[in-house]
């Protein structure tokens, strides 16, 4: 992709909100001016109406994602380059977001913000908001139409981090259980394939696997439950948003010291990490960050794309804009990463998002 903006870690304050449950204090955004692009095709000089889609709020992340957007707004709206931030969120399936989005084409938004809940299935309304000059930039996972721009990290390769280290641990031969998110969600599903192929390069067997919907007491049932029915599992592959709830059954059994599992990197999956490190100097986990700010990262990038600036000609893959892996958080860096978080709310998950300057470099 060219020359990448590096990763910067973005410390927050959090806070209680009542609608969200949480909130992120944004650190300055340094925005540029309204109508501040290059004159491209569709420039405007704004102020920008930003509208976003979440269709599921089963999650502190989700939570996360709306604060830290929400601040960083702010930052923008006090620039003069928005006025208004359109949310609709709710529990809804993929017909409700497709109301969602049409909701938000009625209210005259300029950009829509979405995260999607099939890579496919909105692609309609998708065109109907493009029709009307909308911007849309899917964040968290990638959608296919080509009046989209997805702005993500690469769910795949998210999990084949966590996939490899495991593999390590339990060896060829293994045998692991899998505690996934939502049956057919997309980020599920990419996630899900990356895990499957390094395992299968591994020689590594997976014996059972279900799903616990990113739900942490969910996850505590669902993996007690394959434990039952799976003795003798050497490893637990186990997605973030439920790997506390996945090592709070694993301690039940008395197995955290016999079975490896994936971690998080939340930090109340941390702190009992720090807790076991201590109690155990062979313990060993590890937390790949999924940054909540993917949704700032998005806001920079959909700005820009408002004001008329035009990409590098290698900043996308096809319709995607790949954002930099954040740093894992491995028994090296534990004690530096989990002093940074440590006096946050458990929910509170590493976050980061690039920086309105490098969503510039982007840009021609």
């Amino acid at each position: 992709m060219g020359s990448i903006p590096h990763w910067r870690t973005r410390r927050h304050a959090f806070g209680a909100l009542a609608a969200a449950g949480v909130v992120l204090a944004a650190t300055a955004c340094s925005t540029p001016e309204a109508g501040g692009g290059d004159g491209g095709e569709g420039a405007s000089d704004g102020p920008f109406t930003i509208g976003v889609s979440n269709g599921f709020i089963g999650s502190e992340w989700r939570e996360q994602m709306l604060s830290v957007l929400e601040d960083a707004f702010a930052e923008y709206q006090d620039e003069g380059v928005v006025d208004e931030l359109v949310v609709e969120s709710a529990d809804v399936d993929v017909n409700g977001q497709i109301q969602q989005i049409r909701n938000l084409i009625r209210s005259d938004v300029d950009a829509i913000i979405v995260n999607p809940n099939s890579p496919t299935a909105l692609d309609e309304v998708f065109a109907e908001a493009a029709d009307q000059g909308i911007q849309i930039v899917a964040i968290d996972q990638a959608v296919e139409s080509e009046h989209v721009t997805n702005v993500v990290i690469d769910q795949s390769e998210w999990a084949s981090i966590s996939a490899e280290w495991l593999a390590e641990e339990v060896g060829e031969g293994g045998e692991i259980i899998a505690v996934n998110g939502i049956d057919g969600h997309p980020a599920n599903e990419d996630r899900w394939s990356g895990a499957q192929q390094v395992f299968e390069e591994a020689g590594v067997e997976v014996v059972a696997n279900d799903f616990a919907e990113w739900d942490q007491s969910q996850g505590q049932t669902v993996t007690r439950d394959l434990l039952s029915s799976n003795p003798g599992v050497d490893g637990i592959f186990v997605q973030d948003g439920m790997a506390l709830g996945a090592m709070q059954a694993l301690q039940a059994e008395g197995l955290e010291d016999e079975v490896a599992i994936t971690g998080e990197a939340r930090v109340g999956y941390m702190k009992e990490w720090d807790r076991l490190r201590q109690d155990n100097e062979d313990f060993s986990s590890i937390g790949v960050p999924n940054p909540p700010s993917v949704s700032v990262s998005a806001l920079h990038v959909v700005v820009r794309m408002l004001q008329g600036q035009e990409f590098r000609s290698d900043a996308l893959d096809g319709n995607t804009l790949y954002l930099p892996m954040p740093e894992t958080v491995t028994d090296d860096t534990f004690d530096e990463r989990f002093a940074e978080v440590q006096d946050e709310p458990d929910a509170y998950a590493l976050d980061h998002s690039i920086t309105p300057e490098e969503a510039d470099s982007y840009f021609e």
